[in-house]
């Protein structure tokens, strides 16, 4: 065999089964009310889901380089953005995304680890959205896929399927669905770019802007790093418009401009499967060719 090959194959009798070596090997152990991911031993994240958290979110998001994180947590000026989370503000009257428990939460009630091991951690998670006093609106159903298609590059598909559990209003709101706080030193405040798939920079140029995705990223040292949202074409609203701010947020958030300038109505019994990719990678939007990766990206079903 060369030594160039990237394949041996493990030989059973009457079965023959190549195996990749150069495929990163990810595991997933859960550990109280986190999930920590590691990529080649290498501690990438961890979704955590504790009580007394206002929703479940992934914490830190590393850097394939760095090993650091290229989201950021709370902050004295916007305490309501947790690293890389998915919730709402006004449904049915509750707030299910700024801090506040007793203004909403969404409570994870069945965190599992479905696959670990080999190339892709798989993680599900069964949610409740509940606040004092009033009947829950909303649960949903979460599965997320961590796979690194590269040294240079880790993915996290997220499939988000909320059931109405009654009759829904959200009312017109830059809080919602799913989003990401950048780390400081990537914000574009502090250097870094923020670029749509249209090649529109900064908060002026993406903000209320329609766009199959956005990639975030900056220097660090001598090397660049970032974090790309990606929305699939199925999603409602596809295109979304997105809010954006160059201290470091983005969301692809259809309720700051509602349809027909109405209220977001879903009745009881109503389905709605949302679909993002995140891609954590090195290099700018055309190093890591985040555009050649949402090609591959808007043709999965």
């Amino acid at each position: 065999m060369k030594k160039s090959c990237r394949f041996f194959w493990l030989i059973f009798p009457f079965l023959v089964i190549p195996f990749n070596l150069s495929a990163a090997k990810i595991n997933a152990v859960k550990v109280g009310s986190k999930i920590n991911v590691t990529i080649n031993g290498k501690y990438f994240t961890s979704y955590i889901f504790s009580d007394d958290e206002k929703y479940p979110f992934f914490y830190p998001v590393n850097g394939p380089l760095s090993g650091g994180s290229v989201t950021s947590m709370r902050n004295a000026e916007y305490p309501h953005h947790s690293s890389l989370f998915f919730g709402c503000d006004l449904v049915n009257g509750g707030n299910y995304w700024q801090e506040g428990l007793e203004r909403g939460r969404i409570i994870s009630v069945n965190a599992q680890i479905i696959k670990e091991g080999g190339d892709t951690v798989i993680i599900t998670d069964e949610c409740i959205w509940s606040r004092p006093g009033a009947l829950s609106p909303v649960k949903d159903i979460r599965k997320f896929i961590i796979t690194a298609p590269s040294s240079t590059m880790t993915q996290i598909d997220a499939e988000i399927t909320m059931e109405m559990l009654l009759d829904v209003t959200i009312k017109k709101t830059n809080h919602s669905l799913f989003s990401a706080r950048m780390a400081a030193d990537l914000s574009v405040k502090n250097g870094g770019t923020m670029i749509n798939a249209e090649g529109l920079l900064g908060e002026p140029g993406t903000f209320g802007k329609g766009s199959p995705w956005i990639d975030f990223y900056g220097k660090r040292g001598n090397a660049i790093e970032g974090l790309a949202i990606m929305q699939h074409p199925s999603n409602p609203w596809y295109p979304s418009p997105w809010f954006t701010r160059d201290y470091g947020f983005m969301s692809p958030t259809p309720m700051y401009w509602p349809q027909n300038g109405t209220d977001t109505q879903m009745k009881k019994g109503e389905t709605l499967l949302l679909r993002y990719r995140v891609l954590v990678h090195s290099g700018t939007n055309v190093e890591a060719d985040i555009a050649g990766q949402f090609e591959k990206y808007r043709n999965l079903k």
